[in-house]
């Protein structure tokens, strides 16, 4: 039984420290809209830099919503019993958040995929895998919440995509 709590403690501590990157990561679906971050400008090969859904406006968003999720870490969690956050973590990991997903855009324009189309596992793995590579600079995970996050990001993602899709929020499932 104590095995079994632990693992819980360890899933629960790993999700609550990449909170801030999930949160980033979805704001843009309902914040996002306006100006494209590449202007329509288009790489060497011809295909845009990240297409039309990465936005400013969303980038932007990402940005706030998930240092905000830093902030409430931060200065509220501790009052409630939960452990403490940080506001350079929030922001550490909501920017590396969406310097990943604009990475994994990148990639998939080079791969001819227009916007929207999915790419398993990329989809799911390049903002994380970006968050956790900027959050190091202020707070590293350890390497089991490291793996745990891996692991979990994936269903994670793919069932937060189909319920906004659900909700009208999102015009395909993934």
């Amino acid at each position: 039984m104590q095995v079994l709590n632990n693992l819980l403690i360890e899933v629960f501590d790993a999700l609550y420290y990449i909170f801030p990157a999930y949160c980033a990561n979805g704001a843009p679906v309902i914040f996002g809209g306006g100006r494209s971050i590449d202007s329509g400008k288009l790489f060497i090969d011809g295909r845009p830099l990240f297409g039309s859904h990465k936005t400013i406006r969303g980038f932007i968003a990402g940005l706030v919503i998930g240092t905000f999720v830093g902030w409430l870490q931060e200065a509220i969690a501790p009052a409630i019993g939960f452990p403490k956050g940080s506001v350079l973590l929030g922001f550490m990991l909501s920017l590396g958040a969406m310097i990943g997903d604009l990475l994994g855009s990148f990639i998939k324009r080079r791969l001819r995929l227009d916007p929207g189309v999915p790419l398993p596992i990329v989809d799911q793995i390049d903002f994380t895998l970006m968050a956790l590579l900027m959050a190091t600079l202020v707070k590293p995970p350890t390497l089991l919440m490291a793996i745990i996050i891996f692991v979990l990001t994936v269903p994670i993602h793919l069932t937060v995509n189909a319920m906004a899709y659900l909700l009208g929020l999102k015009k395909t499932p993934w």
